[in-house]
């Protein structure tokens, strides 16, 4: 850790900072032992330390272990103070001292209200979560096998959340076994997360990891200005931007905050960003930074159904939840494209994946890999993955690579020696046994079949436009992508019903105060700063539509 990330994470305020402060909160003496935060907890108050010492517990195989301690003038707290998630930590008083109280509205206030503040709070907690992350420290232990489906969607889900958690390997750690015994468990049981020190869930879905760990607390009949559904870069900025000027904000995403651009090892030409950033740093700041300013995030939250109520509109989940919104912006981007072989869904998540991120990394290690695809994710991809597999094949169709790859991308696969690039082939089978992957068939335009040794497939592919589950009256162009503006046709406005006198402004749809951002845009550019351009801007569009409306009758949702 470097001296910077050690001096944000025991950052001291100073007089002036305290005293301004105190105006957010309460002073309270606690005697030495008090427990002033349980592991789980949510909703749980800042403490700022003014006497005395507040120990921090983590815990660990089921045992609290003490992790750090805030002395006089220190402040409690991570990212969950800002998500709502639960606490990973335990805090208890180990001596009698005077604490200042934050609760969680105020702090949502502060970090809106001071800018200095604000940028102290952030900058500690993020550094903090990353700490937590790096060095294993969390109230969540994940027991199972690496190349088990249900096991791999979890440790997914958890660390797209950037939720710090223990992974622990039922099939090599001897850990497993001894933490199972302690929760009356056995060898058959897992999948196992574990949230306390007797708190656990068996073979959970990802849905219900979310509603344990507190990644969707939205209710039932939730209502605001804006629904952005989802939570990929422009869906993300939207949310931001939206927020940020006063709007009340919902964000859903079937999967989890980043979209496609999570799986992305490397994005290394994003603006500011000179070394580079990994699509999920990038979105989990993004995520952080929308809460901040009071937008809802709920993923996995999967949206089946839009439709015009009174003037409003009205959101249908899969799980029977309905929301309200004066506006919707569509940001579902687009779903990865799957090739037509047969047993491709049998080893998704047991050797077949559709992005190369840390996690499918640690999976390679000396391995063989194959990369399907010929565009830039394809080319990042199979750079970060060179750098742990013994090997990395990369096929395509195309007859060059460069048709469709960045020649900065092409030169250094070039130069990558444990990189192959093998043009014009492609995968017609998979072999493996009942729990993994073992070759591929290829076919190469010129040669005769052969079978290419290879635990581990990536495919990036393409991506088709997430919109079957939107009224068939929006218009779309010939690929199901969502037309807007000046792009829509005049026979297109009459038949979704278009009343307003106005034509629909950039970025709206043939339905009013609906508009569509990213991918999943008719003519859009596939590129992570041109979604997060156009979710900037489409905040404008929204402003000016609202004012022709009146405001909904229900209670808008913010973040609790």
């Amino acid at each position: 850790m470097t001296e910077e990330a050690k001096a944000n994470m025991n950052y001291r305020l100073s007089g002036r900072e305290l005293s301004e402060l105190k105006a957010y909160g309460e002073v309270r003496w606690h005697a030495a032992g008090a427990r002033l935060v349980e592991v789980g907890d949510r909703g749980v108050d800042c403490l700022v330390v003014l006497s005395g010492q507040l120990n921090i517990y983590a815990e660990e195989h089921g045992d609290l272990r003490r992790v750090g301690w805030l002395e006089p003038t220190q402040f409690s707290g991570d990212v969950s103070m800002i998500t709502g998630q639960p606490s990973l930590v335990l805090a208890r008083m180990e001596a009698d001292g005077e604490v200042l109280h934050v609760p969680p509205d105020k702090m949502k206030r502060l970090l809106v209200e001071n800018s200095h503040l604000s940028d102290v709070f952030v900058t500690t907690f993020i550094a903090r979560r990353a700490w937590a992350r790096a060095n294993g420290r969390a109230s969540v232990v994940l027991i199972g096998e690496a190349l088990n489906q249900q096991a791999f969607a979890i440790r997914a889900l958890l660390t797209r959340h950037g939720v710090p958690h223990l992974w622990v390997d039922a099939a090599t750690d001897p850990q497993a076994e001894i933490i199972l015994g302690r929760l009356g468990l056995s060898a058959d049981d897992p999948p196992v997360l574990v949230t306390g020190t007797r708190s656990f869930l068996i073979k959970p879905t990802p849905l219900d990891v979310a509603h344990a760990l507190g990644l969707d607390l939205l209710p039932d009949n939730a209502c605001a200005d804006v629904v952005v559904v989802g939570a990929g870069p422009g869906g993300l900025a939207a949310a931001v931007y939206a927020a940020s000027e006063g709007l009340s904000v919902v964000a859903l995403d079937a999967d989890a905050p980043g979209g496609q651009a999570s799986a992305s090892s490397k994005i290394e030409n994003y603006l500011g960003f000179p070394s580079g950033v990994s699509g999920a740093d990038l979105a989990d700041r993004a995520r952080i930074q929308a809460q901040k300013f009071g937008a809802r995030i709920a993923t996995p939250a999967t949206v089946k159904e839009l439709t015009k109520t009174e003037g409003d509109y009205s959101l249908t989940l899969a799980d029977g939840r309905h929301l309200r919104a004066r506006a919707v912006v569509i940001a579902t981007g687009a779903d990865y494209q799957r090739l037509a072989i047969p047993d491709l869904e049998r080893y998704e998540g047991s050797g077949v994946y559709y992005g190369a991120t840390a996690m499918e990394a640690q999976l390679c290690r000396d391995a063989r890999v194959a990369v399907v695809g010929a565009g830039n994710s394809a080319g990042q991809g199979a750079v970060y993955l060179s750098g742990v597999a013994r090997e990395v094949n990369i096929l395509y169709r195309r007859p060059d690579i460069r048709e469709t790859m960045s020649e900065y991308l092409v030169r250094r696969l070039e130069e990558t020696p444990n990189i192959i690039l093998r043009p014009e082939t492609e995968v017609t089978a998979l072999n493996g046994d009942e729990r993994r992957l073992r070759s591929l068939d290829i076919r190469t335009k010129a040669g005769p079949p052969e079978i290419l040794d290879a635990d581990f497939l990536f495919l990036f592919i393409g991506a088709r436009p997430c919109t079957t589950w939107l009224d068939q009256t929006l218009a779309c162009d010939a690929g199901g992508f969502l037309k807007t503006g000046g792009d829509i046709a005049p026979m297109e406005l009459v038949r979704a019903g278009w009343s307003l006198d106005r034509m629909p402004a950039q970025y709206e749809t043939s339905w009013p105060r609906v508009y569509a951002i990213g991918d999943v845009r008719s003519g859009s550019v596939k590129r992570v700063a041109a979604s997060v351009g156009e979710g900037s801007t489409v905040v404008h569009h929204i402003h000016r539509a609202l004012a022709e409306t009146s405001a909904p009758t229900s209670v808008a949702v913010r973040n609790a």
